[in-house]
């Protein structure tokens, strides 16, 4: 489960970030509110859709040509498109992070002759990590309690590997494959699932505790 979340950070971040950054610096107006909507209908997309795409898509036409050892399911693909999924959700949050900071801190910089980009980096960035930090959190919790798409492109190989090209199975997975048989109610698969969910439960509790605990203590105050 971590490590499907940890790889779709790393692929939702730089898209995200970036997207973001232009959407708010760089865009015209006509632009912004041309893309920013295009964006958001990512989030839209059944999650089943995502499971499909990453199983007869990514696995055979972009992993295996780079690693032919990639299994049919596998952790990467599931990373992948999960990491798709969350792009929404950091690079709007973000976008409003950004377009939070005052315009006076934007102009003064400029006054002092900075570049765009040295406004961008240095002025706006320093000043939105708060509402940065809390969006990739909360994508981060999103990316954890994924179920339809990491079970369709990680497998349901119940195995502990860092591996990512292997198969594999997340919690979400197991409820998904317990849930689908025969399981009597005080039996031990029963009793397992709920372990699963509080576990879940726990581990999304505690990144969004995080979360607003990193917004109080980083916000920045503007008058």
């Amino acid at each position: 489960t971590l490590l499907i979340a940890g790889g779709a950070l790393m692929v939702a971040l730089p898209v995200s970030l970036g997207s973001a950054l232009f959407l708010s610096e760089y865009a015209p107006p006509w632009v912004r509110n041309s893309l920013k909507p295009t964006l958001e209908i990512l989030a839209g997309i059944p999650t089943v859709v995502y499971g499909y795409f990453a199983l007869m898509f990514i696995t055979p036409h972009v992993l295996r040509p780079l690693f032919p050892n990639t299994e049919v399911f596998n952790g990467a693909s599931a990373a992948i498109v999960v990491g798709i999924m969350i792009i929404p959700t950091i690079a709007s949050l973000c976008d409003d992070a950004f377009r939070a900071v005052p315009r006076h801190l934007r102009e003064a910089a400029f006054a002092l002759s900075a570049t765009r980009f040295e406004v961008t980096t240095r002025i706006v960035f320093p000043a939105a990590v708060s509402g940065i930090v809390a969006s990739v959190l909360l994508a981060f919790a999103r990316a954890i309690g994924e179920t339809m798409a990491v079970a369709l492109a990680a497998g349901m190989t119940p195995k502990l590997t860092l591996n990512p090209l292997e198969s594999m199975q997340t919690l979400t997975g197991y409820i998904v494959q317990i849930s689908m048989g025969d399981t009597p109610a005080g039996s031990l698969e029963y009793l397992t699932i709920f372990a699963c969910g509080m576990t879940l439960f726990l581990m999304t509790l505690g990144v969004n505790l995080i979360a607003q605990r990193v917004m109080t203590r980083f916000r920045e105050a503007y008058e």
